[in-house]
């Protein structure tokens, strides 16, 4: 039988729901979840995440992912892919992050980053999170050689960039204060859908990295993401956005408007849980609203 206890997946939606929320009617008005980012206004801090290889899931799932994020005017994120899956992507229309992995060659992460801004990605990236295997060993992916960066490398992708470089898979402070010194844009806190056991859940860690970072920088989050409830009490304890993925993959045999139907019923229960704790938009999220379960 699985030893439940130790699956980070399901201690991530422990924490989730052992953070409880108080209200605040009086002087309350409709909130607006319109978010701004690099440059572009998007509907909702609800983004899609940085899947790969969709086409499992449903046909030219990958294509029907990102316009699903296209018609929720919503921020897309893709993972692992071929130079044409994400030309197709980008022709949706959909504003897109490109999440590249730690390949062993630079010079291949090198030739990501040039085709990603000239596909025209708004901002690309790097799943540093990716770097190991479970023996001990450099990863190999899908037969691809991976490799763990040093921050001295990862410098020298954003500079490559010229775009808005984002770093995916950070779950300690220390990781992020060196995402901050290579320049990067923002930070994605992510333990991967369970990279390893026992990994610390994203929000109990999130204020602290905030802290660490001096507000410098956008701090995303995913892992775990199923409701409008578990966005706001992530954007209540300072994050500028959440991306949701796993939750979204059913959806895709049904193709990009019910992709884009769910996000938009989970923005309009994020909305009414801002209505009722006294949030007018989300730069006025206030983390004193949230309360550990401690009986």
């Amino acid at each position: 039988m699985p030893d439940y206890t130790k699956n980070s997946d399901k201690i991530t939606r422990d924490y989730f729901d052992s953070l409880l929320l108080e209200t605040r009617y009086l002087d309350s008005v409709l909130p607006s979840t319109k978010m701004e980012l690099f440059g572009e206004t998007f509907d909702t801090p609800i983004m899609t995440a940085a899947l790969s290889h969709l086409g499992n899931t449903a046909k030219n799932g990958m294509v029907i992912y990102a316009e699903g994020a296209k018609a929720s005017n919503a921020v897309h994120w893709v993972g692992m892919g071929e130079d044409k899956e994400l030309e197709d992507i980008i022709a949706t229309g959909a504003k897109t992050i490109k999440i590249i992995k730690p390949h062993e060659d630079n010079n291949e992460v090198f030739r990501k980053i040039e085709h990603a801004v000239k596909a025209g990605c708004f901002a690309v990236g790097m799943d540093i999170d990716h770097a190991f295997s479970g023996d001990g060993h450099y990863d190999n992916v899908l037969e691809l050689p991976m490799k763990a960066k040093s921050t001295e490398e990862l410098a020298d992708f954003v500079s490559a960039a010229k775009i808005p470089f984002i770093v995916k898979g950070v779950t300690s402070c220390k990781d992020a204060v060196k995402c901050l010194k290579a320049g990067a844009a923002g930070i994605q806190v992510s333990h991967h859908h369970g990279m390893i056991d026992y990994s610390v859940p994203p929000l109990m860690v999130l204020r602290d990295i905030i802290y660490a970072t001096g507000n410098e920088v956008p701090v995303f989050v995913d892992c775990g993401f199923e409701s409008g409830m578990d966005v706001y009490k992530a954007l209540a304890l300072g994050a500028t956005a959440v991306s949701v993925g796993r939750h979204l993959m059913p959806l895709l045999k049904n193709g990009s408007a019910a992709v884009s139907e769910r996000i938009n019923q989970m923005n309009a229960e994020l909305a009414g849980i801002m209505a009722r704790t006294g949030v007018a938009d989300l730069a006025h999220m206030d983390p004193t609203v949230i309360h550990p379960r401690n009986f």
